[in-house]
């Protein structure tokens, strides 16, 4: 079966998982067996040889994993492909490859099919356990490459040891031809057993197997079954867990006991059973710091309990019919009240007797206990809410096993129910995170099997408490495991209406959960109440604040379902908000504020009731009360409102992205919306925000720039002209090239103004002949897009990166906004200087190297570009673009393999070069590998169109000088140039310029790159920068010689880190450039680059160097 899973990108984004996308084909059968058949048989010519070995092992590999979730297509050929394989073995003149690769075919079949199935079709018979166990004999234990050898000669071995016959009688005369004794098989077989059971491979998990096939022989039992017992618990014993070999000992020892507990007879074990038990209760292996030695001493503990106790059946237990079909019609057929011999019921009273339970099962009762609470065990029999979060999970899981096997009887239900229906809310604050998942999981299975498991009249009394905590799970549990796990757990009334609505998929969304399907269940009157008191007496007040505003929200929406019983609600409601818990009062407003507005759109009568936490809690209320058009006009409480709001808004950056969208929201509504504040109140208001800009207070000023953005359009409409100077002197107060203190980089702040400069455009409007005081207009223009477009340029750096891309993506969503409303309405107004720059910057930001700023920029670009009524005036290149980016382009921006080749094309517009190749630099030569390969390809092959074109080339040339000199010794733009410098040069992509003597580009490349490096110690900056001069000297002429003196220079730099690397530049360089040198002193050049300890340059080092400058005849004016 294959399967494919995918994430639906359509999916809710309010912090709730994505959907998964499940798509899966069934195989019909084993399709190629054919070419299975003829690649086994192949395997004599490819095992000698290493690659074809490979081959045809990945090839066998693949084919295999296809039938992992339908292993039993494989068996009608199982038989056939273990035959060819066997025949290899069996082979005698099989060489060792071909041996071990036919072994590793087996286990890889073996692994797909399962060992248990697989091994039975081994051949056991007589003549092959000799054969069988000299090759295991041959094998080392311990070699790494061929262990699946082993593994499958162990598996065959067990079977072998399931022949009837004394394995004495295999031995013969155990005196060989040279009189020495051989040994016996069955001393030989236990040698391995012990051997293999502690290696550290996969080959012990086979000898544990093996054991419980060898030791249960009746012959073998009889002369080594205590002797072996007694090896074991000695072994574990002296094991120390400290140690990983004696880890490894007692985990295949322990394997090896449990395996014989479970397949030996009682009969032969029990009186071992006290003494492996007295064993284990020494070694405290319950209270190891190991989860698979904890798991084995249970698992040995448990065997040990049921051989302890004789096996019979629960005449009392429950069953819900019978396992048999041939017995369920036997009993149909049956007379009422008659009982045959052979049944069930006779049977068990004539197997019952009463007998003394051993003393040991008190101690194997109390070890499993111990074990119950354990963070892997699942077993609990009672509940308390003093319990652990995994005592909780165990018992829940002990009950639906329980359940399950008939052993909880019917009458028990009444005190389980309310325990299942506690574990299904389940949920514990623990610092900062909560437990209680797996608990809340388990219950889901308690209840699946419950149904499964009683009959109907048995659940009917609990039906409505069980279905009722299901649905709640199902739709509002924190855990997508959970609510998946609820969906499919019971039944219910409504059941395949609500199944096929909150299915597998639908759930995978918390948002869609609270805010969608919680409305459609509650539609069912079954319910609705349960659903509304759960999210009132659990959810409000959870520790979570995400499922806090979920719940509110999903009260709001259900509030059209029961609106009399939610209007009884709000008195409690109003109680909880004077609570001590912070959390609930919390929760109690904005469940108190969403009910309110929800009961006021349906027209029912309303009551009013007027940290950190608390401050969105009470915005949300005035934004509902102002929603509400609450009758509040010359209130009191209105001057309240608004210090609230002030308040908050200094403080809005320390909160979350989600509360300041609350507080955002709610200033816009800061009165009641049919009594606007009078103009004298309104001008007192925006002088008061203003004034805020100027504050020595970063916060003061950030949250002033916040407010501004949300004026009223009939605010906003009297001082235009002052508040958009004064956000521009706020975001000019930012330049990437001086130092700043901390207060004036508050990025967030600047963002914040960004946004609220193309907020108040949109509020106000666009007008040719209007005054700058009310409009957008002539006069005011260049003053909107100045801010703008020096915000493109924020590259502002802190602890958290690049938090300057904030300010360029809210600089590039305002350009557009107000672009495209002054295209609208005047574009008359846009300047061709204006719309350069815009684009330029656009197109800067499109190149750049953070796939979603790249993103943000195409989509803005496109946008602009493609807009047609009207269209954006003075656009340069128009045509190319459009040629480039026909309209209806469909471009993954996102991609660097889609986004570089559409980006490198704007390298040829004359208009877009600069800032193209600028915004290509930080890319080229940044540090992500995806982007860095595809960005230099793109590059490469813009570079390699033009290689015939010497205008091109120059062009090109020139703006990358350009660059290089306008960021001079500026590392963002600088460090990422070198490196694409370097790239260039190495790719011979100025192979046209490197012909010419003393081409001025390689001059003034030579003199910006000695500027670049002149007294930096950065080790960053210099490697890139040596290897731009050996990629120079690639250039004839005297330039040559400059780079070479400049190399020199370097070889004695301060920093024997720079000094080494430049050795191993300039050796590579030599290689590469033999005409650099005379070549009667290449040798020797080379052999002093190469040898020299360039770590400590000593008089010996200095005489060296002076050897080589006069070998490379280089001026000694250049200091070495």
């Amino acid at each position: 079966m294959t399967l494919t899973v995918g994430k639906n990108e359509t999916s809710g984004d309010d912090g709730g998982e994505p959907e998964l996308v499940v798509k899966c084909s069934v195989l019909g059968g084993f399709s190629e067996s054919d070419e299975i058949r003829a690649l086994i048989a192949s395997l004599p010519e490819i095992s000698e040889n290493a690659a074809t070995k490979e081959v045809a092992t990945e090839k066998f590999l693949v084919i295999m994993d296809r039938y992992q979730e339908q292993p039993h297509l494989l068996d009608p050929h199982l038989e056939w492909m273990m035959n060819m394989l066997l025949d290899i073995a069996r082979n005698e003149k099989s060489p060792p490859p071909l041996l071990h690769l036919g072994f590793k075919f087996l286990y890889i079949i073996s692994k797909v099919r399962g060992y248990k199935i697989f091994m039975q079709l081994f051949p056991h018979e007589v003549v092959d356990v000799h054969p069988v166990l000299d090759l295991l004999s041959r094998q080392n234990p311990k070699d790494p490459e061929i262990w699946e050898t082993r593994y499958m000669l162990l598996l065959w071995l067990s079977m072998t040891c399931l022949i009837p016959f004394d394995l004495s009688r295999l031995d013969g005369h155990l005196d060989s031809v040279s009189g020495q004794a051989r040994e016996p098989t069955m001393d030989r077989i236990l040698a391995i057993v012990k051997t293999y059971l502690t290696v550290t491979d996969s080959c012990r998990y086979a000898a544990a197997v093996l054991v419980s096939k060898f030791m249960t022989r009746p012959d073998v039992k009889k002369k080594h079954l205590a002797d072996f017992l007694d090896w074991s618990l000695t072994t574990i014993m002296q094991a120390d867990e400290k140690l990983m070999i004696d880890l490894v000992v007692m985990d295949g020892t322990l394997q090896s006991l449990a395996q014989l507990f479970k397949h030996g007879k009682r009969d032969d074990f029990l009186q071992h059973a006290p003494t492996v038990l007295q064993c284990l209760d020494q070694k405290h292996l319950l209270e190891s710091n190991h989860e698979m030695l904890r798991k084995l001493g249970v698992k040995l503990i448990q065997r040990l309990g049921l051989t302890f106790l004789k096996p019979r059946l629960a005449k009392w237990r429950y069953q819900r019919g019978s396992r048999s079909l041939a017995a369920n019609l036997s009993m149909a057929q049956s007379t009422p009240g008659s009982e045959t011999p052979g049944t069930p019921d006779v049977e068990m009273r004539d197997q019952e007797e009463d007998y003394d339970i051993p003393e040991e099962v008190e101690t194997v009762i109390e070890q499993l206990l111990v074990g119950l609470k354990d963070t892997e065990t699942i077993v609990l029999l009672s509940l308390t809410f003093q319990e652990t979060d995994n005592a909780w999970h165990g018992g829940c899981l002990a009950l639906a096993e329980l359940g399950r096997r008939g052993l909880l009887l019917p009458s028990r239900l009444a005190n389980v129910v309310p325990l299942i229906l506690k574990a299904l809310t389940y949920d514990e604050k623990r610092g900062a995170c909560s437990v209680g998942s797996n608990v809340r999981d388990a219950a889901c299975y308690v209840c699946w099997a419950f149904a499964r498991a009683y009959e109907p009249p048995e659940l009917t009394p609990f039906v409505s408490q069980i279905a009722s905590a299901l649905l709640i799970t199902t739709v509002f549990d924190r855990s997508v495991n959970c609510r998946r796990a609820a969906s499919v757990s019971g039944t219910f009334p409504h059941g395949i209406d609500i199944v096929t609505t909150a299915d597998y998929f639908a759930v995978g969304n918390i948002s869609n959960c609270y805010l969608t399907i919680s409305v459609y269940i509650a539609s069912f009157p079954d319910y609705t109440q349960a659903m509304i008191d759960h999210l009132i007496a659990m959810k409000i007040n959870h520790w979570n604040d995400e499922i806090r505003d979920l719940a509110t929200k999903a009260l709001h929406n259900l509030t059209p379902q029961a609106p009399e019983y939610m209007a009884s609600v709000l008195p409690q409601l109003l109680q909880s908000t004077t609570s001590s818990d912070l959390h609930g009062r919390h929760g109690a407003i904005l469940a108190f504020a969403e009910i309110t507005h929800a009961l006021y759109k349906l027209g029912a009568d309303m009551l009013l009731v007027l940290g950190e936490l608390m401050r969105p809690a009470m915005c949300s209320l005035i934004e509902k009360m102002s929603l509400s058009k609450m009758p509040l006009k010359d209130d009191p409480v209105i001057e309240g409102w608004q210090w609230l709001i002030d308040d908050t808004l200094k403080s809005l950056h320390l909160m979350s992205s989600r509360t300041r969208d609350v507080v955002r929201v709610t200033a816009e509504l800061p009165r009641p919306t049919d009594y606007p504040l009078f103009p004298p109140r309104a001008y007192l208001l925006v002088s008061q925000y203003v004034a805020g800009l100027k504050s020595p207070e970063v916060l003061t000023r950030s949250s002033s720039a916040l407010a501004l953005g949300c004026l009223p359009k009939c605010m906003a409409r009297t001082r235009l002209q002052q508040v958009c100077q004064q956000l521009l002197v706020y975001t000019l107060s930012h330049t990437h090239t001086h130092p700043i203190d901390s207060e004036v980089s508050f990025t967030e702040g600047r963002r914040d103004a960004v946004r609220a400069i193309a907020q108040l455009c949109v509020k106000v409007g666009v007008s040719a002949q209007g005054t700058p005081d009310s409009v957008i207009c002539s006069g005011n223009i260049g003053q909107v897009y100045r801010p703008l477009l020096h915000s493109m340029g924020d590259y502002t750096t802190d602890s958290r990166g690049d938090v300057g891309s904030w300010v360029r993506e809210a600089a590039m969503t305002s350009l557009m906004e107000v672009t495209l409303l002054v295209v609208s309405t005047a574009p008359e107004l846009l300047a061709p200087d204006l719309v350069e720059r815009m684009m330029c910057c656009i197109v800067q930001q499109a190149a750049e190297k953070i796939d979603r700023y790249r993103a943000h920029a195409g989509m803005v670009f496109l946008r602009l570009l493609h807009c047609s009524d009207p269209a954006v005036p003075h656009i340069h290149h128009r045509e190319e673009l459009l040629s480039i980016f026909p309209t209806g382009t469909t471009l993954n921006w996102n991609a660097s393999s889609h986004a570089f080749p559409y980006i490198t094309q704007l390298l040829g517009l004359e208009h877009y070069r600069y800032h193209t190749l600028l915004g290509l630099t930080v890319s080229v030569g940044g540090l992500t590998s995806s982007t860095v390969r595809f960005s230099s390809q793109s590059l490469f092959e813009h570079l390699k169109g033009i290689q015939q074109d010497s205008t091109a080339l120059g062009h090109f040339g020139d703006a990358l000088l350009k660059v290089f000199k306008d960021n001079l010794r500026h590392d963002r733009v600088s460090i990422p140039l070198l490196k694409m410098l370097d790239m260039i040069l190495s790719n011979n992509c100025f192979e046209v310029f490197a012909t010419q003597e003393d081409h001025p580009f390689c001059v003034d490349l030579l003199a910006l790159c000695k500027e670049e490096i002149k007294r930096s110690m950065s080790m960053q900056k210099l490697p890139s920068c040596i290897a731009v001069f050996c990629g120079l000297i690639q250039f004839r002429g005297p330039v040559r010689k400059l780079v070479l003196s400049q190399l020199l220079v370097l070889l004695g730099h301060g920093l024997f880190a720079v000094r080494k690397e430049t050795a191993g530049q300039m050796y590579e360089m030599l290689l590469t450039y033999d005409d650099v040198v005379d070549a009667e002193v290449l040798d020797e050049a080379m052999t002093l680059l190469s040898d020299t300890n360039w770590s400590v340059v000593d008089a010996k080092e200095q005489r060296r160097g002076r050897s080589m400058r006069r070998n490379i005849n280089v001026h000694r004016s250049n200091p070495f």
